[in-house]
């Protein structure tokens, strides 16, 4: 995918204003701006993805696409698997191109305040992303720092949705899908009235059957029986589903008034694995509560008809970065469209996605050239446009010549 973008080369966003020396009572210069990669780029792996955000991931792909060489920061969850996958791309690239490091926090703050790293992208928990947030924004020369740091992923459940005969299986199916070890896992689920005490009984139901399978790493394991042991002792709490604190694993259900879920920060707070929480409103108005409630989220879902839920929509809009009408956000499609990112803590950086052909544009930067000689300039910005981009030249997109 990001071997076709390049090749097609728009991607650059060149844009030319030709000079105008005529021009009363000043001049006007000839000035050609256009995308340039940022230069070295340590990538940090995900313990959850040993190919899609670690050594050859979606991070690796698109700073290599924009120009940049990348080291990668080997996550310990899959030390072979990226040693295996970093000794094929550093045969097949170029001498520079890549390469891998390996260690713990030590060495992770080490790559961060290299000189030459010109950039940061993280996959993993706020507590991990934010030291690394804070290290390179405290360096001699700060850096950018693109994390993705989790996500509870609420799903609002209005009047309508309950004809679907296949949401209860749909909901499960979501919420332990990979024993729940999704960043788009659907943490929270927000209803009103008996059709959602209905659904919040057959979730119950389904997941007390559903056997523990196995987390990543026993650190993972631990910390998700601690987070389920956490929400478990908080005030107002309801668990749904057997005590297996045994199996780390094992799928748990909670429910939980509105008034209790406001009452305890730490409700929104992410528990990684298949961990869920049903938040019961009495009105459409606890609903927009619970929404204005949350902080920034990867994605949030609507299901049932949103047509007199405006307010919800609008609030929803300003708090994540992919909404989903229906479907559950689990399914996350890879291709130019796509936005996998969110606003704080859910990413570092809202602007930007981890995921798509748009990912690349966190690792580049605008240059601009003003009255440069045609032989000076990068090929994207030569009069004849000898790659045939697509190009802004005098505010009107073309790929003719100047």
């Amino acid at each position: 995918m990001f071997a076709a973008l390049i090749e097609e080369g728009s991607w650059v966003d060149a844009r030319i204003d030709t000079a105008v020396p005529e021009r009363q009572p000043l001049p006007k210069p000839d000035l050609r701006r256009m995308l340039i990669g940022l230069g070295p780029v340590a990538v940090f792996g995900a313990s959850n993805f040993p190919l899609a955000f670690s050594a050859p991931g979606g991070d690796t792909a698109s700073a290599l696409a924009a120009g940049c060489p990348v080291i990668v920061k080997g996550h310990p969850a899959h030390p072979e698997t990226t040693r295996l996958i970093a000794g094929v791309m550093e045969r097949v690239l170029p001498t520079g191109v890549f390469g891998l490091v390996e260690g713990g926090v030590e060495e992770g703050l080490a790559l961060v305040r290299c000189p030459q790293i010109q950039a940061v992208a993280f996959t993993g928990s706020l507590r991990a992303g934010r030291a690394l947030f804070d290290a390179c924004a405290q360096r001699p020369q700060p850096i950018p720092m693109f994390a993705e740091m989790g996500s509870v992923n609420p799903v609002f459940l209005l009047p309508g949705a309950y004809g679907n005969p296949g949401l209860t299986a749909a909901y499960a199916g979501s919420l332990t899908l990979g024993v729940g070890q999704f960043c788009t896992n659907p943490a929270l689920v927000i209803g009103i009235g008996h059709e959602f005490e209905e659904f919040i009984h057959a979730v119950s139901e389904k997941l007390a059957d559903a056997p523990a399978g196995p987390m990543l790493t026993p650190q993972i394991g631990e910390a998700y029986r601690c987070g389920v042991d956490r929400l478990a002792a908080i005030p107002g709490v309801n668990r749904r589903t057997p005590n297996a604190d045994s199996q780390a694993g094992q799928p748990a259900f909670f429910s939980v008034s509105t008034r209790d879920f406001l009452a305890h920060a730490e409700l929104a707070e992410e528990v990684f694995g298949p961990c869920g929480l049903a938040i019961k409103c009495d009105s459409a108005e606890e609903m927009l509560g619970v929404a204005r409630s949350l902080s920034g989220q990867l994605t949030a879902t609507v299901h049932g008809s949103a047509q007199d839920h405006r307010p919800l929509i609008d609030t929803l809009t300003e708090k994540v970065g992919r909404l989903l009408f229906g479907g559950f956000p689990t399914g996350l499609e890879v291709c130019p469209s796509t936005h996998h990112g969110g606003p704080y803590p859910a990413t570092t950086d809202v602007r930007f996605s981890s995921v798509g052909t748009s990912a690349i544009l966190r690792f580049a930067r605008p240059l601009c050239w003003q009255d440069a000689p045609d032989a000076f300039l990068p090929p994207e910005l030569q009069n004849a446009n000898p790659l045939g981009i697509l190009r802004t030249l005098n505010g009107v997109s073309t790929r003719d010549a100047v």
